[in-house]
């Protein structure tokens, strides 16, 4: 990949280069977490952050939608939230004397979905119907979302009173699910000493949402090779066997993986996946979508534990020579 242009397919386009670094200026010292968040989009899936308040998430949000060109809306779910409030509603105009459509904050390139197990079922599930569809439907139209439509919900992972968790189904919308963590110390250091607040104010416009799109054409192009998707299909496999597993990983569990593979590939500038885009990736999509083994009656596995099993599983499959 060059400093300027990545060739992909027929396409010249700008290389993502400079795309990651903008909004890892913004958010920095998280690398890893802005990596996550590119793939993603890339993948045309949405992301979900389960962290503690105050540690960047909507910074993440805000230098995503300026790097890419696009919009960005900020929701903040509650029990009282509507499905309406999220997608939109028709409203009486006085002066023509007809229904008027006020699309909703769902209508933009980016939507920040803020502790969005803090709204009720009906409205949880009225947003992430849009997000798999692509698509809205109010008062008998069905309207298109933009291109690209990219969903960062947010969930406080230390404080559930009060919240509706996200059943299986509607877990398994979201292609990675992440956590930011606090900052490193210098970070940390170099904020209290200049008083910054807002990390993504200046952080420009790289990439436009129609190469955005192209990109994310171009990485459903990318060739998973046929022993790796061998090996990506025993791993998703061995999530069904093992006895630490209760639930293990759906078919579409493992399409996410490959579509997430993809996008990893082409954010390194290749137009192949290798053995590394399946294992670095493995943790990220499918730990929110395999439910463990109760080790007692009424004990929950937690995160952590998922994340473990499934590091386990990935150590004891062979790697495609």
């Amino acid at each position: 990949m060059t400093a300027a242009v990545t060739r992909l397919g027929a396409l010249e386009l700008p290389t993502l280069h400079e795309l990651r670094q903008v909004v890892e200026h913004a958010l920095e010292g998280k690398p890893e977490v802005v990596e996550l968040a590119l793939i993603t989009l890339l993948a045309r899936g949405h992301l979900l952050i389960e962290d503690v308040p105050g540690v960047g998430k909507t910074t993440l949000a805000r230098a995503m939608a300026k790097a890419v060109g696009g919009d960005l809306k900020r929701v903040q779910f509650t029990s009282d939230l509507l499905p309406s409030d999220v997608l939109g509603v028709s409203v009486y105009d006085q002066r023509s004397g007809t229904f008027v459509l006020r699309q909703g904050p769902v209508f933009a390139n980016v939507l920040l979905a803020d502790e969005i197990n803090r709204a009720s079922p009906r409205t949880q599930s009225a947003l992430l119907e849009a997000m798999n569809e692509g698509q809205v439907s109010l008062d008998g139209q069905t309207l298109p979302l933009p291109e690209p439509f990219f969903v960062i919900a947010t969930q406080n992972p230390q404080d559930f009173s009060g919240t509706f968790p996200l059943p299986e189904s509607q877990l398994d919308r979201f292609l990675i699910r992440s956590r930011i963590g606090y900052a490193p110390q210098e970070v940390e250091l170099r904020l209290l000493l200049t008083g910054e607040t807002d990390t993504a104010r200046d952080v420009t416009a790289v990439l436009d949402p129609v190469t955005i799109v192209a990109l994310q054409r171009e990485t459903k192009r990318v060739t998973l090779e046929h022993s790796l998707a061998g090996y990506l299909q025993s791993i998703v496999q061995a999530t069904r066997t093992s006895p630490l597993v209760s639930l293990g990983a759906s078919t579409r569990a493992a399409m996410a993986l490959g579509n997430a593979a993809r996008a990893r590939a082409i954010l390194r500038g290749r137009n192949y996946c290798i053995a590394d885009d399946i294992q670095e990736l493995t943790v990220p999509v499918l730990a929110h979508r395999i439910r463990l083994s109760s080790h007692a009656d009424g004990f929950t596995p937690s995160r952590e534990e998922a994340e473990t099993a499934l590091r386990e599983i990935v150590a004891r499959i062979p790697v495609p020579l």
